[in-house]
């Protein structure tokens, strides 16, 4: 088996050295893409044994995907790993013996994701497991170019699920993280804007066969459902519906402040940010002018970003 792990940092310190200690002992090669971090972040993935890429940063989804298209990727397999973000040691040995196992018509393995905020476990609400799709075979897999909630995607064949650990453990505070799910708010606001207006390219390949049946289910109920309701109403629907249907209520006080953050208070930021851009775009016409403007008030580049082609599969 041969498996690289690309992981993307900016200021990465506090977390890489434990994500890349967690890989350990199923990577062959690591790539961290950086951009651009003013901490010690390089110097923990060298001191590693990981090859360090510079390249400055514009979304997510291109960074990455100029990770597969420029890094010196040789292995047969390839995962995506955040810094924050912890192999647990029943998945590092479900990886070892399983995937040199898997037959050749298996291009993609998910994971069940955790999350873990404030020290604890986010079992209820909607929140385990996450199934994402993480390795895939090299050449049979890309990420989509979107604004927010990027999947990778793959082709040419089927995809299996391993069921070792696998954590999301930010160990910043609560000043990060809501200014973390602000600019996130930003960003999703765009992606609804430019559902409904069509400004610029949409990437739509994630689909049941290419990702995990469950992240694309999420994507279409958030499309077509979700996004068509009212946020002052869909927002605190949403997290009745996982505090109380889903028993985010048994996560305890943290569990509270997670869903309540999560769940209330950053989807209700979306739809208010979507309403404050609207208003400040409705006496324009212009394509260029709409983009301008929204350039200017959320820090973006649209125009330069709107002139970028979808790759296809």
């Amino acid at each position: 088996m041969s498996l690289a792990v690309v992981i993307l940092t900016y200021n990465e310190e506090l977390h890489l050295a434990r994500a890349l200690d967690s890989i350990r002992e199923v990577a062959t090669e690591v790539f961290v893409i950086d951009s651009g971090s003013t901490d010690a972040t390089a110097q923990i993935a060298r001191s590693h044994g990981a090859t360090v890429l510079v390249h400055p940063f514009v979304t997510q989804a291109q960074q990455f995907q100029w990770a597969l298209d420029n890094a010196p990727i040789r292995a047969d397999w390839v995962m995506r790993l955040d810094a924050d973000e912890v192999v647990e040691p029943d998945l590092a040995e479900e990886i070892r013996r399983e995937l040199p196992r898997l037959p050749t018509d298996v291009v993609g393995v998910n994971l069940d994701r955790k999350h873990i905020f404030m020290g604890r476990w986010v079992r209820h609400g909607g929140r385990y497991p996450l199934r994402m799709l993480r390795i895939w075979r090299r050449g049979q897999g890309r990420i989509e170019q979107r604004w927010m909630d990027e999947h990778i995607i793959v082709w040419g064949g089927r995809t299996v699920t391993f069921k070792g650990g696998f954590a999301d453990h930010n160990l910043q505070d609560l000043t990060y993280f809501t200014e973390k799910h602000n600019k996130y708010a930003t960003r999703e606001a765009i992606d609804v804007l430019n559902q409904r207006m069509g400004l610029f390219a949409r990437d739509h390949a994630l689909t049941r066969g290419g990702a995990s049946l469950q992240a694309s289910f999420k994507r279409w109920a958030k499309e077509r459902i979700y996004n068509r309701i009212p946020f002052t109403v869909s927002s605190t629907l949403y997290f009745l519906w996982r505090y109380v249907f889903q028993l985010g209520f048994l996560d305890g006080r943290s569990g509270l402040v997670y869903h309540f953050l999560q769940g209330w208070w950053y989807r209700f930021l979306v739809g208010a940010k979507l309403m404050e851009l609207e208003a400040a775009i409705a006496h324009l016409e212009d394509r260029q002018a709409i983009l301008a403007e929204l350039s200017r008030r959320t820090g973006y580049s649209l125009e330069q970003l709107a002139s970028l082609e979808i790759r296809g599969s």
